[in-house]
């Protein structure tokens, strides 16, 4: 119920209706002098039998630029300019503003309860949504909605109860699958089974592809607490086949879920099976620095954070991937930059443009050091941070002679249920890694480390160099032709193009009528002989349209790259090197004016790690 008052900040917490059987929201308000000033949203609480007794938790929400006096039932409460509050009422309670009453029934119509009871024959995604998109959920199922802020929740053989009223139901399961939908009116008192299955599009696991979320979490701040059950049902209603939930701190020196993490450090989680592995890990963070995540450690850590409530911005995180490295973990940076890309057909942009002047913004700004040192085997190039600058970031190092894997990890938080990209489902970005032998976490982390990968917010990327996948390594002499095959599947693949370390070497794009000029329907292929003159490395990347399954603002794929050895020698393109090396001036920049630093010995800890990266590169530039 929203207090009228010119131009008010827009209503936040407004919960979308709940099944009650007996009432639902009027398209509008009617009646006395004092309901036309309010417009109301009635969202009905834990509903019970018969009419009158049922609760409802009516928002009051005031537009208004100076006090008003609000009465519900026995409970008064003044509220200040734009002030909300959110009150239990049932169909009988008194609402007064402003000495005049407001008629509750007037807000509302009758209607009568249904039944639906949904059934895919596996886990999967649903969706229940009334024509005015508000959504109804299964009882005790927290009430997510997704970066597009549609209503969700997992499972199978679920049973919801429902207006009478036109409804749709959807059904998909991660980003292997596409969306089967209904459209119905349940006639009242009775229950109606609802029979849908996601068409599947692609398999990966019978290729030997396994898809991971290397950065999730059960709780990180949120509306509610995340318990395993969720995060079980969100991996097998999404197919996630691996899962990594980090124990992290948030803004000071508490570590959400440190509990879970030392009892099951080293072991799978209960609900994993054959083909779904879910670990407990690590985020290591340092706002100024970088955050990276830690994938299948033996042990914890002996230390999770540096920076955080007044602690110094010390040792560099060089030292915290060395210790979890030597805890046999897989490590990579994440979510790792939020300003805007470099030019993304020259990457001519200095590094100025990517790394941000604003000092704590988690920006992966030590990644360019740790990579020439070898201590990082990934970068979550597919994340809620900016996809085009860290693409352009990934691959000036790769140009530049580092071998990183490109992996994804969305941050989707268990605790969230209405936050963007925080509350979609995890997985909604993912890394596929071609495994050797059976799924585990072991045979994940090694195909990761070996470069087998591609990352990708939906389409599925295929990449041949000769024959070889991502992470091989073609040896050719200088003149000699390599071959290049790259194929994308999906509804939402607008483009999919060849890359070298000299830029885009080859491309196909899907016509406006759905075919492609080397593909049709969903499936776009792109071939190219190429010219080596030099070494380089060939990756694949996919452009999307935007689709409804893209649960970010950027759809993309990208793969890991084939290494393009001449004569022996690796990619070190001088302009990516040098690159690199102004990158590391500029950190030591911010390290010098930002950091805090106990003594002169801390900054010089961090000034030693750059040299050590410096002298890589410029090694790199004599050969």
């Amino acid at each position: 119920m929203a207090l009228p008052g010119g131009a008010a900040p827009a209503p936040t917490g407004t919960a979308a209706p709940a099944p009650t059987g007996t009432a639902a929201p009027a398209p509008a308000a009617t009646g006395t002098a004092a309901l036309r000033e309010l417009t109301g949203l009635l969202a009905p609480a834990a509903p019970l039998p018969g009419r009158g007794e049922e609760r409802m938790s009516l928002l009051i929400d005031s537009g208004r630029d100076a006090d008003c006096r609000v009465a519900v039932d026995d409970t008064e409460r003044v509220l200040g300019p734009y002030g909300a509050w959110l009150v239990e009422v049932d169909h009988d309670s008194i609402v007064v503003v402003d000495g005049a009453r407001v008629r509750l029934d007037a807000l509302l119509r009758p209607t009568e309860a249904a039944r639906l009871r949904l059934v895919a024959g596996m886990p999967c995604r649903w969706s229940v949504t009334g024509e005015d998109g508000a959504g109804w959920f299964p009882p005790d199922v927290p009430h997510r909605h997704d970066f597009h802020g549609r209503p969700y929740f997992h499972g199978d053989d679920l049973v919801v109860d429902v207006p009478a009223h036109p409804l749709t139901v959807t059904v998909t399961r991660g980003m292997e699958y596409g969306e089967a939908a209904l459209a119905l009116t349940p006639v009242p008192g009775g229950e109606h089974l609802v029979e849908l299955t996601p068409r599947r599009l692609y398999d990966a696991a019978v290729r030997g592809w396994y898809g991971g979320d290397l950065h999730a979490h059960l709780n990180r701040a949120g509306d509610l607490v995340g318990v395993p059950a969720d995060a079980a049902a969100a991996q097998h209603g999404e197919d996630l086949h691996v899962l990594n939930l980090l124990a992290g701190n948030v803004a000071g020196r508490r570590v959400y879920d440190r509990e879970a993490l030392d009892r099951w450090t080293g072991r799978d989680l209960p609900w994993s099976d054959g083909t779904h592995v879910a670990r407990m890990g690590v985020e290591y963070r340092n706002d100024l620095l970088g955050h990276f995540y830690a994938f299948a450690p033996r042990a914890a850590p002996g230390r999770f954070h540096t920076g955080f409530a007044g602690d110094d911005d010390w040792p560099p995180n060089a030292d915290g991937l060395r210790e979890l490295r030597g805890l046999g973990a897989l490590v990579g940076y994440s979510h790792p930059f939020h300003a805007a890309a470099p030019d993304p057909v020259t990457d001519g942009g200095p590094p100025a443009g990517v790394l941000s002047p604003v000092p704590r913004d988690c920006a992966a700004r030590e990644l360019v050091a740790d990579a020439a040192l070898g201590l990082v085997d990934s970068l979550d190039v597919l994340t809620h941070a900016s996809i085009p600058a860290t693409a352009a970031v990934y691959r000036r190092l790769v140009g530049a002679g580092n071998r990183l894997a490109v992996t994804a990890g969305t941050d989707a938080v268990i605790s969230f249920t209405r936050s963007g990209s925080r509350s979609n489902p995890p997985g909604w970005a993912r890394v596929y890694a071609q495994v050797e032998g059976e799924l585990t976490a072991r045979s994940f982390a090694a195909a990761v480390r070996a470069g087998r990968t591609f990352a990708t917010t939906g389409p599925w990327l295929e990449l041949s160099v000769d024959g070889l996948g991502p992470g091989g390594v073609v040896r050719a002499r200088r003149g000699d032709t390599i071959s290049v095959t790259a194929t994308a599947v999906g509804p939402e693949v607008a483009a999919v193009r060849i890359r070298t370390a000299d830029g885009v070497r080859a491309g196909a794009e899907r016509l406006p009528s759905g075919g492609g000029r080397a593909g049709a329907g969903d499936t776009l292929t792109v071939t190219a002989e190429l010219r080596v003159d030099g070494p380089t490395y060939v990756l694949a990347e996919v452009l999307c349209d935007p689709h409804p399954r893209t649960l970010t603002t950027t759809g993309y794929a990208l793969t890991s790259p084939v290494h393009v050895e001449v004569d022996g020698r690796r990619v070190a393109r001088p302009e990516d090197v040098r690159w690199c090396l102004d990158w590391l001036d500029l950190l030591e920049r911010l390290i010098r004016q930002h950091a805090r630093l106990a003594g002169p010995y801390q900054f010089g800890d961090h000034v030693s790690l750059l040299e050590q990266a410096r002298g890589v590169y410029r090694a790199r530039l004599s050969c």
